[in-house]
């Protein structure tokens, strides 16, 4: 099952090409770029791990590309996602966010039914992902 959260997630997979595209486009808008990933990627689960902080006053896709690498290298079976943050006064929020590394095997969710008071049914999602202990999901080593 292939998770499809944030921006591009129904296109093939972004090259590095296109992902320092996006990149620039998001340095050009003056919008802070970050690098965060998970094994965990519940869409519930907004709060990723950041891989080092924020990049604040760069001018070219460069320096998170190399984060990312560096992130794809420690962590190659994780999602790994690009944050683009609109500081300005009035919008302080995420104006871009796009997933840029895939585990090999993405197990999905599981949809789980609970009978309740009279007729009243209650659903939940759990990833399959959970079911093993965090740092050892999608048989990452950490």
């Amino acid at each position: 099952m292939r998770i499809t959260q944030g921006t591009f997630s129904f296109l093939p997979e972004l090259t590095d090409e296109e992902i320092g595209l996006q990149i620039d486009y998001a340095l050009r808008q003056g919008w802070a770029c970050s690098v965060e990933f998970t094994d965990d990627p519940h869409p519930r689960n907004t709060y990723w791990e950041m891989w080092g902080l924020p990049m604040f006053d760069l001018h070219d896709a460069a320096g998170v590309l190399q984060e990312i690498r560096a992130c794809r290298e420690a962590r190659p079976q994780h999602y790994i996602k690009v944050n683009a943050f609109d500081s300005e006064r009035t919008f302080e929020t995420m104006r871009l966010s796009f997933i840029v590394n895939r585990p090999d095997v993405e197990p999905g969710f599981r949809l789980s039914r609970q009978d309740a008071q009279g007729r009243t049914q209650r659903y939940s999602m759990t990833g399959y992902a959970t079911d093993r202990p965090a740092g050892e999901r999608y048989g990452s080593t950490g």
